[in-house]
């Protein structure tokens, strides 16, 4: 069992209260990582945005700097929206990240939650799901690092073309990541990728269907048992009480704007209460935090949990303080509990 810790570089507040500007929020990031490596956590995932609430729109080179700073812990993306990027830049930029992290580089791909990249980059949102099939299909014949032949209609064809650099190990680890629909499910099955679900609502004991469709469609394909992650939400501090009210108005305010984007009510302390008590939401103490990621992992069969730990605007001395109990307090109990 792997335990990780992911970012969006949420747009945070200072003491006083005050959005912090975009610069120090990332060097805020690279900090948070190199805590996280010292208190013991696998791996560390930087999500990709492009919009004014995210400080990171390029998460390679936050890891980059990151890598610099450390020496064990694996570095990855939270995702990397594949479906507004080119394939072959992908891979060239994660080798290169492999290469000076000595092998820790892994991607996430995935098509995002939110739109914005594909206006940016000149893509049209009628070929989202176009867009994300063809480049997948190339994406996995650039991680054998051999010569790759391939025809689509979203990018230039490729015939007998290598791709530089190439890796120390020959491959970059590469997961697909999933919100729980059938279809994606099967898709990440049929390229023969490990699965990360990102369970952002609900019961997580809801998605065991998904996890066994997955291994069903493995075994369908001849294909070897392949491990599953799950990204969800959470922080910990050092009282269930504290961690709430800490947490509660930072959350509000990120999800009450996309709220606002997508038609959704505005978020109670009612309906996030309920969250922590019974849905995706992994909040509370060390103890409570621990019990709840062992729930998770017992209904799921996963082999990695990785929590999502910027939530909002919540400032970076929390998140530090969160990162510091989920390594020393909250791994070591999850651990022990799922060894009885």
């Amino acid at each position: 069992m792997e335990f990780g810790l992911d970012t969006f570089g949420d747009v945070t507040v200072g003491p006083d209260g005050k959005r912090l500007p975009y610069a120090q929020v990332i060097r805020d990031v690279v900090e948070q990582a190199v805590l996280a490596e010292r208190v013991g956590v696998d791996a560390f995932g930087v999500g990709e945005h492009h919009r004014d609430d995210f400080a990171v729109s390029a998460p390679e080179i936050v890891l980059a700097a990151i890598a610099a700073r450390t020496s064990t812990i694996r570095l990855g993306t939270a995702v990397t929206v594949l479906s507004s990027d080119d394939p072959v830049r992908v891979f060239e930029r994660f080798a290169t990240l492999d290469a000076v992290s000595r092998g820790r580089a892994e991607i996430v791909l995935g098509r995002g939650s939110f739109t914005e990249s594909f206006p940016l980059f000149g893509y049209e949102l009628r070929d989202y799901e176009k867009l994300f099939s063809e480049k997948l299909d190339l994406m996995v014949r650039l991680l054998d690092e051999g010569p790759v032949t391939w025809t689509g209609s979203v990018r230039p064809g490729l015939a007998e073309q290598q791709v530089y650099p190439k890796t120390e190990s020959g491959r970059i680890t590469t997961w697909i990541g999933v919100g729980g629909s059938p279809e994606s499910v099967i898709r990440a099955a049929s390229h023969r990728l490990p699965l990360v679900l990102a369970i952002i609502g609900g019961e997580p004991a809801r998605f065991a269907p998904y996890v066994e469709l997955y291994h069903r469609a493995l075994g369908e394909l001849g294909a070897p048992e392949l491990p599953v992650a799950v990204h969800a939400p959470g922080f910990v501090a050092d009282t269930d009480a504290e961690a709430a009210d800490t947490l509660w108005p930072h959350l509000r305010v990120i999800m009450d704007r996309i709220g606002r984007e997508r038609g959704w009510p505005p978020m109670t302390r009612r309906r996030f209460d309920s969250d922590i008590a019974e849905g995706a939401l992994h909040v509370g103490s060390p103890e409570t935090v621990a019990q709840k990621i062992a729930r998770t992992v017992r209904a799921l069969g996963i082999q990695r949990f990785d929590l999502k730990y910027s939530n909002g605007t919540l400032p970076h001395e929390a998140m530090s303080r969160s990162i510091e109990l989920y390594g020393t307090e909250v791994i070591p109990r999850v651990r022990a509990l799922l060894a009885d």
